[in-house]
């Protein structure tokens, strides 16, 4: 055995002594934390949250810093019931979000307010866009920047890559399928700019974005939409602008806003650790929560004990589906959902499961987080009821196929091929070489059959005609309160609406208290152990082969792209909205 393997194991060995140490309890054991009234609560925001259940000991000791966004919704939660608080302080550096997670912390912050708790918003970010940290800092009844912060107010953008002159150059070609005019997924890859539908569809998607952005800032400021857009357009990038336009309070180093606020502060993490009985909360029925995040793929999930990553795979999250819909003690099946789509067949498969659990008697309820697009939506098409952040990349009900032909890039390189069939239309099996006419016909036929089950699911589940979701669908993105509008969802708001949707579909009324009880459940600490022994085994045997990732270095805008479409199949159907909208 060598040494590496030898290291592994020996590390291994270390995990299961500080497994066992988790076991006795002696990581769980703190004081209890005190509390007196008038307090100043600290609520940290700042990097990326995660649509997903927190990560296990063995991901967390391996050095997985994964925050779940319901952690973070949790403490909000708390500190809206716990009357001891007279002041939450947002201590904001700069966020790794989408629009619809924004949505949700600023619909948390005004709870706060409407219980009557001061919310001070304190922002520590120098960087060219901070459009969502303001956006949600305006909900707060203060705002303050630290001195040598850059918080430029110079309007909103959105940038789209195209990669094909890229791929020319490279000598690959792809044959397209697609049903839907907006269906736009597959210009990135074979265009150099946008069409006339794609740049229709962006101007839209900006356009509601920049109006929620400009609505926000001026209810949370006291100010006119007009005063709100003059002061963008002004282009304002030092502090002491904004704090005369009104848009902040002033500059404040983050000790000096403490000082003011008296001695009694508790830290996020000392609040991390409140019972919530100690609030008065008293479950009287439990929910399953279940999360369909990352791209659709078929099959089960897969994952390392050492790595929490979501994926949305078919088999795992619809046999969560089916547990919780067969547990006596679910009363009711929350379905979060943060997915641009992927597999077409994997989306099938799911949406199944959410027909067999509605026919159990269980009622489901899906909720939008920052992407819901494709076969996201298509999942959530079978859902008793549809609830979407207003920011939330909603629909793009369309279907396309991409299928590169690589017989370019082989003769850059050299490289001979030769191809043998059997059968008329086996040439539809080559990657070396164009369709034929014939081939491609078939291509677009499964194209469009898919895109016609799309529309009966979707129809079927909202009550509408197929032509109805037709005209509303062929790929188009909406943004959730466009999607409201158009009958696609039921209701604006995050995961604590959906909850008390779910609440009301069961009878209870809305301020009833509940179990959120995350399916899957938690595999126990020593199935945990056994598959990180055998995986490190594995890892012995070929090293650094489980570890690879070749998007890791890319440019952001080409790891979105990458992550999304590296686990597909080429060639098959796929639903999967334009991969690079990204509004700043």
């Amino acid at each position: 055995m060598g040494t590496a393997s030898r290291v592994r194991i020996l590390i291994l060995l270390l995990i299961f002594a500080f497994g066992v140490y988790f076991v006795s309890g002696r990581f769980s054991s703190s004081a209890k934390v005190e509390i007196v009234a008038g307090s100043t609560l600290i609520i940290e925001l700042g990097g990326s949250y995660v649509e997903a259940p927190g990560a296990s000991p063995l991901a967390r000791l391996a050095g997985d810093s994964s925050r779940p966004f319901i952690g973070l919704l949790s403490m909000f939660g708390l500190a809206e019931r716990d009357d001891r608080l007279s002041t939450v302080v947002l201590r904001i550096q700069p966020l790794d979000l989408g629009w619809g997670k924004a949505d949700e912390i600023r619909e948390a912050i005004g709870r706060l307010r409407d219980k009557g708790i001061l919310t001070v918003a304190h922002l520590e970010i120098q960087t060219f866009s901070a459009n969502k940290e303001l956006f949600i800092a305006s909900a707060a009844d203060e705002i303050y920047v630290a001195p040598g912060s850059a918080v430029p107010l110079v309007g909103m953008a959105a940038e789209y890559l195209f990669l094909g002159a890229f791929w020319e150059k490279l000598g690959v070609e792809f044959e397209v399928a697609r049903a839907g005019r907006y269906k736009s997924a597959v210009e990135t890859f074979t265009e150099t700019t946008m069409s006339a539908a794609s740049r229709e569809m962006a101007n839209s998607l900006l356009d509601d974005t920049f109006d929620r952005f400009v609505a926000a800032l001026a209810t949370g400021r006291g100010k006119t939409t007009d005063e709100v857009i003059q002061a963008i357009d002004a282009g304002p990038v030092r502090n002491q602008t904004l704090e005369t336009m009104g848009l902040i309070d002033g500059e404040l180093h983050f000790d000096q806003l403490l000082d003011r606020l008296g001695e009694d502060v508790v830290t996020h993490v000392d609040y991390a650790r409140i019972d919530p009985g100690d609030l008065g909360f008293e479950a009287q029925a439990e929910f399953a929560l279940i999360y369909g995040s990352g791209t659709v793929v078929q099959g089960s999930s897969g994952g390392s004990p050492f790595n929490s990553t979501p994926v949305f795979a078919s088999e795992t999250t619809s046999q969560a589906i089916l547990d919780a819909a067969e547990d006596p003690s679910i009363s009711a099946i929350v379905l979060r959902i943060d997915s641009p789509g992927g597999s077409a067949l994997a989306s099938e498969l799911v949406w199944r499961a959410i027909g067999r659990a509605r026919a159990m008697g269980t009622p489901v309820i899906a909720s939008f987080s920052d992407v819901a697009a494709s076969g996201g939506y298509y999942v959530a098409a079978a859902a008793d009821v549809i609830v979407s952040d207003p920011g939330t990349l909603t629909g793009s009900i369309g279907v396309f196929a991409l299928r590169p032909t690589i017989g370019g890039l082989l003769d850059k390189l050299e490289i001979g091929i030769d191809s043998l069939t059997r059968g008329r239309h086996a040439d539809f099996l080559l990657s070396s070489k164009p369709l034929s006419e014939a081939a491609h016909a078939r291509l677009q036929t499964s194209v469009l059959d898919t895109y016609q089950l799309f529309l009966t699911r979707v129809a079927d589940g909202r009550g509408l005609t197929t032509e109805a979701v037709d005209a509303i669908g062929q790929g188009r993105v909406w943004t959730g309160r466009q999607a409201l509008e158009q009958g696609l969802v039921d209701e604006l708001g995050g995961l604590h609406t959906a909850i008390r949707r779910a609440k009301l579909e069961v009878g209870l009324e809305a301020t009833t208290d509940v179990y959120m009880i995350p399916f899957p459940k938690e595999r126990s600490l020593t199935d945990q152990l056994v598959e990180a022994f055998q995986l490190t085994l594995v890892e012995a045997a070929a090293p650094g082969l489980q570890s690879l990732d070749w998007t890791a270095k890319l440019p952001g805008p080409l790891k979105r792209i990458a992550a999304w479409t590296r686990d597909l199949p080429s060639g098959t159907p796929l639903l999967i909205p334009p991969v690079m909208i990204e509004i700043r």
